[in-house]
């Protein structure tokens, strides 16, 4: 794998973070329950630290480090709005929109995995996948219990 391409593949999963740092801000901005929204701030921040990570393994490289996220995220985040606009802003339903957005990051890490990364930059995608499988899951079951209530 090439220089170039290990530092596209960072900046993609940065633009992963900052989406999903952006998203667990905008959607805790919207939940009723106190605690899952400052669960949510937690998410947002731990996104933030990540993306700082992988902005400096692309320096490190020799690349130009992304700072923003992708359209795609920018229109899933539009669209978690206008779907907590329809359904008055549960927070079941802000929960179903974000456990998509956390499957859209799964799949992005699951994607760098599969690439021929170098021992010490796969190290801190492995760790950091980690991280994105227990965000998953807290929401999944934050989702299920919001769905159990209902």
């Amino acid at each position: 794998m090439s220089n170039d391409d290990i530092i596209d593949t960072l900046n993609d999963l940065i633009e992963t973070c900052k989406d999903g740092e952006y998203g667990f801000h905008a959607s805790a901005e919207y939940l009723k329950d106190a605690s899952i929204k400052q669960s949510f701030e937690r998410r947002a921040e731990e996104c933030r630290q990540a993306a700082a990570e992988l902005q400096s393994q692309v320096v490190r490289l020799g690349g130009k480090a992304e700072d923003s996220g992708t359209a795609a995220g920018a229109m899933h985040r539009g669209w978690v709005a206008v779907k907590g606009t329809l359904a008055g802003y549960t927070d079941k339903a802000i929960l179903e929109e974000t456990e998509r957005g956390e499957d859209s990051a799964m799949k992005a890490y699951r994607e760098a995995l599969e690439q021929a990364l170098p021992p010490d930059v796969r190290l801190v995608v492995e760790r950091q996948y980690e991280g994105v499988k227990r965000n998953h899951l807290q929401v999944r079951t934050l989702r299920d219990q919001a769905r159990a209530a209902v």
